[in-house]
């Protein structure tokens, strides 16, 4: 799965699922960009453990839920040949209290950042007749949890819009695809499911019985961006215990 002479970028890698897929891409040769929204300790962490290992990488700053931030993201980066989109928002609100500002910042994060850096990054992909295009969804987007509403809809958003552009850019020799992770112990759940209560219901729900760690996702996605995974384009590949059965 060697990744040599690919420079990848994965968003919002600084922590949790977006650190392992960043560590494990480098583990393969890519240059690697990690990006951050507000911890610069955190992506330097990531970063320094990256080195450690051999690997080359770079730390870049840039606010996806500001409908501008994504144009900010690119004119650090540059062009890449991998890109792995898994920043995201969520808000854990009744449908009825949720609140407009709640609603732009998570549609901002979870898809127009994702779709203006496939408008920036896709040319250059098909100029080189090489690319490869992974949207981290959600196990929501086919169970949707009942407090997250506008977050379960922007991860179909995006998934949809990952297969439409699946059907677009592989005659370029693009593939994209989506990953939805399912419960997956990560900082951004750990509160959550500290409650016996709710962590013994989510475990119920989950046939293999147990969550998912970080590091469940990264063997996935390492295979989508290698050259094992060519064949693979518009698919969303749940990694989830079987949750969404």
């Amino acid at each position: 799965m060697s990744l040599k002479g690919k420079k990848a970028l994965v968003t919002g890698s600084s922590r949790g699922i977006g650190s392992a897929i960043a560590t494990a891409l480098a583990k393969e040769g890519a240059e690697v960009i990690v990006h951050y929204a507000g911890r610069s300790d955190k992506a330097e962490e990531v970063a320094a453990g990256i080195r450690e290992q051999g690997g080359s990488c770079r730390v870049v700053q840039a606010d996806l839920s500001d409908p501008e931030g994504a144009k900010c993201l690119y004119t650090q980066t540059g062009d890449v040949d991998i890109l792995v989109l898994n920043a995201s928002m969520q808000f854990r609100r009744p449908w009825q209290e949720i609140t407009r500002e709640e609603f732009y910042t998570q549609v901002n994060c979870n898809f127009l950042s994702s779709l203006v850096l496939i408008q920036k990054m896709a040319p250059a992909m098909q100029e080189k007749g090489w690319g490869r295009i992974i949207t981290i969804g959600s196990v929501q987007e086919e169970k949707p949890h009942p407090q997250m509403l506008v977050y379960s809809s922007t991860k179909a958003a995006q998934t949809m819009m990952a297969k439409s552009l699946a059907l677009q850019l592989a005659t370029d020799g693009i593939t994209v695809n989506n990953v939805a992770p399912g419960v997956i112990y990560t900082d951004r759940n750990k509160e959550a499911l500290s409650d016996p209560d709710y962590s013994k219901k989510m475990t119920a729900g989950i046939p293999l019985g147990y969550y998912g760690d970080k590091q469940d996702l990264a063997g996935i996605v390492k295979l989508l961006c290698s050259e094992e995974g060519r064949y693979i384009t518009g698919q969303s590949i749940f990694v989830d215990g079987g949750m969404s059965l």
